[in-house]
């Protein structure tokens, strides 16, 4: 246990500096890879925050770029999911949590992805995310949901770190939770208010 934190820290200690070299390419491999097969908790959060201190006005474009990168990382692992993710699942989760996750995605859809991707670790994200797939989501409603909450997310940050500065360090630091949270329930109650009235139209 002990050697793979040590690697996991080597793995982080050369990609951070990379990432920051490379600017927005770099946040966008670094979401790929939190939001795939790795996990890096709050690395991109700090990157992205980071460089847009650092370069005010490319604050959008950092944001667009860690959003891509997040959405391609998920899809990845949304794809696993599709093509046998289900047995993985039931080897290490009950069988109960896992057909409760089903039935949550059959009855919300979009919904059950977008409002986990909002929030920061340690939400179980990836678990969505492999659900999703063997829900049998379709892919351009999976990317759609992603890129709305992950969108949110890193603009809410860029935007921050943007408007305040170093002041906006802290308060992210602080209140990243909170903020996350907050955002995940305001998108929750539109998305349920569009269910609601789709169904009244119908």
């Amino acid at each position: 246990m002990h050697r793979l934190s040590e690697l996991f820290d080597r793995v982080v200690g050369f990609i951070q500096p990379l990432a920051e070299q490379l600017g927005a390419p770099g946040l966008a491999l670094v979401a790929f890879l939190d939001s795939s097969f790795l996990s890096l908790p709050q690395v991109g959060d700090a990157l992205l925050v980071g460089l847009t201190l650092s370069h005010p006005h490319n604050w959008f474009y950092y944001a667009a770029a860690t959003t891509v990168g997040s959405v391609a990382g998920c899809f990845a692992l949304f794809t696993v999911g599709r093509k046998g993710g289900e047995a993985f699942l039931r080897s290490k989760f009950k069988a109960r949590h896992i057909d409760g996750g089903l039935a949550l995605f059959q009855k919300h859809g979009w919904l059950t992805v977008t409002v986990p991707s909002l929030l920061p670790p340690p939400t179980p994200f990836k678990l969505f995310v492999l659900l999703a797939g063997v829900a049998d989501l379709r892919p351009r409603t999976f990317i759609a949901a992603v890129g709305v909450g992950r969108g949110f997310r890193y603009g809410a940050e860029a935007g921050l770190a943007y408007m305040y500065g170093d002041r906006a360090t802290a308060f992210i630091r602080q209140n990243l939770p909170m903020v996350s949270a907050g955002l995940a329930i305001l998108l929750l109650v539109l998305g349920v208010g569009v269910v609601f009235w789709r169904r009244r139209q119908q």
